[in-house]
């Protein structure tokens, strides 16, 4: 029996087919923001679409920042943060001026660049240059596609992206610190590349 795995709900959607992917996988999870429910889990999903402001908002609205910063980075309890779930990992972001991010990763969200040759924002099928964390992709092919819908990415120009994507510029797709785990992709959109990068990514936790 896999472990206990908690998507938290703090209210910004798209928490309905991540769960459904995990329980495709067979994980034991639960869409909560109880907080005796985070506490018992082995492993925290942080998924996400819509605005960087109002997810910080809904945050702390649910009393959850306090309580994820204990779990994750007090406890170092690993945590999975998905499209803005992932955005919401650093500090600050174009999209919400005057919001702070959650401050885990040392990065800055900003717009994807604009040009007559792409449409923004980036929604699709997307091929990854993979640079670290090979058991993360393990099965999947060298240049693995996953599907992305965003209009702003992770300006992450430290050590902690181990693959990034093409769309206008060279953007962080995956970021890792320690625990802490961020994909700008949607695993649970993305097919059979998907559930892979999900089992790999539990398997590699022991989970």
């Amino acid at each position: 029996m896999h472990g206990k795995v908690a998507i938290i709900d703090y209210g910004v959607g798209n928490v309905h087919s991540v769960a459904c992917a995990l329980s495709f996988l067979g994980y034991r999870n639960m869409t909560t923001r109880d907080p005796k429910i985070i506490r018992q889990a082995d492993a925290l999903i942080l998924p996400g679409v819509g605005a960087f402001g109002q997810a910080m908002a809904n945050l702390k609205k649910f009393d959850l920042l306090e309580l994820l910063n204990g779990e994750v980075l007090r406890k170092g309890k690993p945590i999975l943060g998905i499209c803005l779930g992932m955005q919401i990992l650093g500090n600050s972001s174009e999209e919400s001026p005057g919001h702070k991010g959650l401050g885990w990763i040392d990065f800055d969200v900003v717009s994807i660049p604009q040009s007559p040759q792409l449409k923004v924002p980036h929604v699709g099928w997307n091929t990854l240059r993979v640079e670290n964390q090979k058991d993360l992709f393990t099965g999947l092919e060298e240049e693995p596609h996953f599907y992305f819908d965003h209009s702003y990415y992770a300006d992450c120009s430290n050590g902690y992206t181990v693959a990034r994507c093409h769309y206008g510029a060279m953007m962080p797709a995956v970021v890792v610190k320690g625990n802490i785990t961020g994909v700008q992709f949607h695993p649970e959109k993305s097919q059979r590349n998907g559930l892979k990068l999900f089992r790999n990514y539990f398997n590699h936790l022991g989970v």
